[in-house]
């Protein structure tokens, strides 16, 4: 099984939680926007990251791969062809569903490791879809432009 690493942003530590933000004052937009730009970016950074992630998990008995993304969706599925001298469907239904869940475990796990930063300390599972949070963020400061 060979399962890529992807960093967390350099400016970020991935277990002890982010470095504090420099805020600098800008004449028209002030500070708060300015942090808020800072914060989006970084979380946009982690989306990207989170996109090129592939976690792949071999079954047990090597008959079955799956390689999944950074939000768990199937990228692919490799079936040996000795799987189907077992006429059991039920069992292969099974062996497949098993193998791509735990693919999308290992996947979750490297999303968990590169949002780190952005965390509580001792988080072990979180929903890592950051869109809510830049919305929270945009209603926050009156706007915020997507890039």
């Amino acid at each position: 099984m060979i399962v890529p690493s992807v960093e967390a942003p350099a400016n970020r530590t991935a277990v002890t939680g982010h470095q504090p933000i420099q805020v600098l004052p800008t004449s028209d937009t002030g500070p708060m926007f300015t942090e808020y730009e800072q914060l989006a970016e970084e979380i946009r950074a982690v989306q990207r990251g989170m996109a090129e992630i592939r976690a792949t998990f071999d079954s047990d008995d090597g008959l079955v791969s799956a390689t999944v993304g950074g939000a768990g969706e199937l990228i692919e599925l490799w079936l040996d062809p000795r799987i189907f001298r077992d006429p059991d469907s039920v069992a292969l239904a099974r062996k497949v569903t098993d193998t791509v869940h735990r693919a999308a475990e290992l996947a979750h796990r490297q999303g968990l490791e590169l949002a780190a930063g952005y965390l509580p300390a001792g988080i072990e599972a979180a929903d890592l879809r950051f869109d809510p949070l830049l919305t929270a963020l945009d209603r926050q400061t009156g706007g915020g432009v997507r890039r």
